[in-house]
């Protein structure tokens, strides 16, 4: 069996789609990834926003972002029933376990690195730091 590998897929559906379509089309697409061996770890329906420019004459799109844990081959067959599906204008596929590992990889560093600096105290500034010298100097 292949290495598990996460990924982020985000379709835009067309924005005459009412909320029972959406809903079917995401769940078409969730079928279609569990019944090639992925796993669906989040969905989230983002809503209709404002493309930031036109698509196939449209102005406006329904955003459905899902987090998908598997091999790969589920991500292929995927894309290609979106790539013919006339409901979906848009679609993107980003690999994101190579991303998460390395930044948590950073953030562990960055711990250790903060563990070993000594505790900075909070003093109060020297007559000699002030700029006002030593008269104001309480």
């Amino acid at each position: 069996m292949a290495e598990k590998r996460v990924y982020e897929v985000i379709f835009i559906i067309v924005p005459d789609a009412d909320d029972e379509e959406v809903m079917r089309l995401s769940e078409g697409v969730q079928k279609i990834i569990t019944g090639q061996g992925g796993t669906i770890t989040k969905t989230e329906m983002m809503g209709r926003r404002r493309l930031a420019y036109e698509i196939k004459h449209q102005r406006e799109g329904t955003y459905v972002l899902l987090e998908v844990e598997g091999s790969g081959s589920e991500i292929a067959e995927l894309e290609r029933r979106m790539r013919v599906n006339d409901r979906i204008l848009r679609y993107m596929t980003i690999r994101v376990d190579e991303d998460r590992r390395r930044a948590e990889k950073l953030k562990d560093r960055r711990a250790r690195k903060a563990a070993r600096r000594p505790l900075a105290t909070k003093s109060e500034p020297k007559a000699a730091d002030s700029e006002f010298g030593e008269e104001y100097a309480a």
